[in-house]
């Protein structure tokens, strides 16, 4: 586990944007799986390979870019590895990025899903609050890479059933 850890963090920095990239839809596609297999107890027979495949495209080409994005001005806009820094992070993140991100996430799912505009519109108002506790509970402060990627797989899990569930 540590050398696969290892190989890691060399892709990691030999191409940080596509590694970001290619962990964040895997991240979404497992939680996808976890979603399925776990929580809605489907079974591998009557597993939606589609929906796999549509959440993974989010992950792919919103959440990937997005947050590796976010991540990247949100150090601009605040310097520094100390204690008051990070929480400057946190709450920047969960107060201006996070509703922003969760709202977006769950339009284009319920687009993807075929949902109308009005269907999503009371999607999210019915999903918001519960989606926004999760959220405040699992950001971490220290650590981020490595713990942002172990909670995002149960994150993934928790926001593919709700986006999916009709």
């Amino acid at each position: 586990m540590a050398g696969l850890w290892r190989s890691y963090q060399v892709l990691m920095t030999r191409y940080p944007w596509t590694v970001q990239i290619v962990t964040a839809g895997s991240l979404v596609g497992v939680g996808d799986v976890i979603s399925q297999q776990l929580i809605e107890r489907r079974g591998l027979a009557q597993h939606n390979v589609r929906r796999t495949a549509k959440m993974m495209s989010i992950g792919f080409f919103f959440v990937g870019p997005v947050v590796g994005s976010w991540y990247k001005v949100l150090d601009m806009l605040v310097v520094g590895g100390t204690k008051s820094a990070a929480m400057k992070k946190m709450l920047c993140d969960q107060l201006c990025f996070a509703p922003c991100f969760l709202g977006a996430f769950l339009c284009i799912s319920g687009a993807l899903n075929g949902l109308t505009v009005e269907e999503n519109i009371t999607k999210l108002k019915r999903l918001w609050p519960p989606v926004q506790i999760a959220n405040f509970y699992f950001i971490p402060l220290h650590h981020r890479l490595a713990v942002v990627q172990i909670v995002a797989v149960v994150w993934n899990a928790y926001l593919t059933w709700k986006a999916n569930k009709m």
